[in-house]
């Protein structure tokens, strides 16, 4: 019966996937990928140059892979050969993930656009103007000194991803309003305004709209009137604005809404109420990743402490936890037998889903060159070297050398037997 089980849900993933190609596999954001994986690694099938770092995911749809450059461009590309089919340029960086409905391939921009592209041509169909996008921003923000000055977060690397559905696209922005346009026309249905920004992407169940908020809020949104239908409040930070937001998107199943947040939490919320259930403590570590929930598992990993772990979806007891060497804001993906998670030093993760134990992993370049010292011997950020001064420009330059070494905040993507995902090194990557 459990076989059954399992085979049905990976089967009806299959149709939502193959019918809406979208951030985490579906407008739930499970984060569950059907069909088999590699348990061993055995070559690079091809990888993608690009101009700049590709931190979002892919996604695929009729044997393309879709994904958007921080160069500005959004990519369609054969997943069999790797071979460029279009590119369509906006005007800003693409850190996210496009959806992809009925022919078009919906994406955000940091030019403050939203856009429709056909998915054959890359022509645009539409583009809708938000107020704008920013990053995160405070005063002295994570200790950064002077503490008057208002910096910009480094760390707030994602725009929000779309998800389409039943004829709507619905997206956060900058701007800290929540959005949803008629997928057809472009045309505003309605906006919900939160806080502050709104990067973390929307997972879109039964007639609501779900997703957090810089402003410390996680909210429950309508989907036909725009009204909110709960908020829940979860901790707050003034005086370094370092444990505060939602940054993660949340996985919602079997009426349970699972999401990380800033504050090191993981949160599990009566998707009806906003009740909490239960929250999971990660000593000061934030829960950028996306949990994926799959037959009752919650797998999810940690920033600081750089911590992979599995816990029950009903109570959050934990059932396994490995250590990582570097910090986690890659989302898992989790096949049959296999979970797949990058990692900020630069390597892509596959682990046994059963035990958590590793069973390959893969080195970009970038990683293996080691520019400026800032992995240890060990591949663990060598942190007294790299971050060597709070004071004016010195973060943004331990930020800049720690992402240059060809870090993975992509969340792969598995799709007959191949893993895809981007690296800050400007590459998309195929692995099988």
């Amino acid at each position: 019966m459990k076989t059954f089980t399992f085979l049905f849900l990976f089967l009806g993933l299959t149709s939502v996937a193959q019918a809406q190609s979208m951030f985490r596999g579906n407008a739930a954001h499970t984060g569950a990928y059907p069909g088999v994986a590699p348990r061993e690694f055995h070559r690079v099938k091809w990888k993608f140059p690009t101009g700049a770092r590709v931190v979002g995911s892919p996604v695929i749809q009729d044997k393309v892979i879709y994904f958007g450059s921080d160069d500005g461009n959004v990519y369609a590309v054969d997943a069999e050969s790797g071979q460029q089919i279009w590119k369509t340029a906006t005007r800003g960086p693409v850190p996210c993930t496009p959806a992809i409905d009925h022919g078009r391939v919906y994406v955000g921009s940091y030019d403050g656009k939203f856009y429709a592209l056909d998915a054959q041509s890359g022509a645009v169909k539409w583009k809708f103007a938000t107020e704008g996008e920013r990053r995160f921003e405070a005063k002295g923000l994570h200790g950064w000194q002077p503490k008057t000055q208002t910096f910009a977060d480094a760390f707030d690397v994602f725009l929000s991803s779309p998800a389409v559905v039943d004829g709507a696209v619905y997206f956060g922005s900058g701007d800290g309003n929540l959005y949803s346009l008629d997928a057809n026309s472009g045309e505003l249905r309605w906006k919900f305004k939160t806080g502050d920004v709104v990067h973390a992407s929307p997972a879109i169940v039964n007639g609501v709209a779900f997703v957090g908020s810089w402003d410390s809020y996680f909210y429950a949104v309508d989907v036909f009137s725009g009204k909110e239908k709960w908020r829940y409040h979860a901790g707050e930070d003034p005086l370094v604005h370092n444990q505060v937001g939602f940054q993660s998107s949340p996985a919602v199943v079997d009426g349970v809404v699972y999401t990380g947040c800033r504050d090191a939490q993981l949160y599990a919320l009566d998707a009806v109420t906003g009740k909490e259930k239960w929250k999971f403590d990660n000593a000061l570590s934030w829960v950028i990743t996306s949990p994926a929930v799959v037959e009752r598992k919650v797998y999810f990993g940690t920033s600081d402490s750089s911590l992979y772990h599995v816990v029950e979806a009903a109570n959050g007891k934990p059932i396994l936890k490995k250590e990582d060497k570097a910090y986690l804001f890659s989302s898992p993906a989790v096949t049959n037998d296999v979970v797949f998670i990058g990692v900020l030093n630069g390597t892509l993760e596959a682990r046994d889903r059963n035990s958590g134990e590793l069973l390959w992993e893969f080195q970009t370049e970038k990683s293996k060159q080691n520019a400026n010292w800032v992995l240890t011997g060990e591949r663990r950020f060598n942190v007294p070297l790299l971050f060597f001064d709070v004071w004016r420009e010195g973060p943004l330059v331990s930020v800049d050398r720690q992402f240059a070494i060809g870090a993975i905040f992509s969340s792969p993507l598995v799709a007959k037997g191949v893993v895809y995902f981007g690296s800050t090194d400007g590459f998309l990557y195929a692995l099988e």
